[in-house]
């Protein structure tokens, strides 16, 4: 990528980048992710009940894969059975499983409203496990940036604490920067995304990509711990 690009013009490629890939990482992870969460839950409860449970959200799962993004009556069949599943209460994994499918399948259609209520159900669930209330969170503030709710986008990101999640939510601050024309500290966000995900063993190619576009080199991404500079350092 030239040097020569206007800042005006990387944010242009950036907000592609970001259209493209943003809600779409979390889109494409959030099934895996709410099967591990589910399992895990499942071990530790050992409950009939939780058996029960987990294999309707698996049902649910199948059911959203099958059912066609133009078919408003599958659309209503899934939120039918998710409420189902809900109705016993938000407190559980459950629950929030059943939720985040159906907010997928709703950003899928493109309709980010209705992900966002499905999200909020249940935002404020007591669940103890924490990965999937950072999960509902992150998938809640990719849904707020397609709304170009940003200021509500990063309140949410605000929200997730966890360790594990830093990389992917420095990530979504910079995606957020970047709709905002903040390419300044969109850099800084995703630097900072970079560095922790590197300190756990990651490169990922979209943020390498990201800041790539916003004229930041990642030297050598196989050593500990990267350089990282802006290709205006060569010139």
């Amino acid at each position: 990528m030239s040097s020569a690009l206007t800042e005006e013009e990387q944010l242009d490629n950036l907000k592609s980048l970001t259209k493209k890939y943003g809600s779409a990482i979390v889109s494409g992870v959030l099934i895996a992710l709410i099967a591990f969460f589910g399992w895990n839950y499942w071990q530790k409860k050992q409950l009939v009940t939780g058996q029960n449970e987990t294999a309707r959200v698996q049902q649910l799962m199948d059911q959203a894969q099958s059912a066609s993004m133009s078919d408003k009556n599958a659309m209503i069949g899934l939120v039918t059975s998710a409420d189902a599943i809900v109705s016993n209460g938000t407190d559980t994994a459950q629950a929030i499983q059943a939720e985040l499918v159906v907010a997928k399948a709703y950003s899928d259609r493109g309709d980010y409203a209705s992900a966002e209520r499905a999200l909020m159900k249940v935002q404020g669930s007591k669940v103890s496990d924490e990965g999937l209330i950072a999960l509902v969170n992150l998938h809640l503030a990719y849904v707020q940036i397609a709304e170009k709710k940003y200021d509500e986008a990063v309140k949410t990101l605000d929200l997730i604490k966890l360790p594990s999640f830093k990389a992917t939510v420095d990530e979504a601050r910079g995606d957020i920067f970047v709709y905002k024309n903040d390419v300044t500290n969109a850099r800084t966000a995703y630097q900072n995304a970079w560095k922790e995900a590197v300190e756990h063993k990651q490169q990922p190619q979209i943020l390498r990509t990201k800041l790539e576009s916003v004229g930041i080199l990642v030297n050598d991404p196989d050593i500990e711990s990267p350089i990282l500079k802006t290709q205006a350092d060569d010139s």
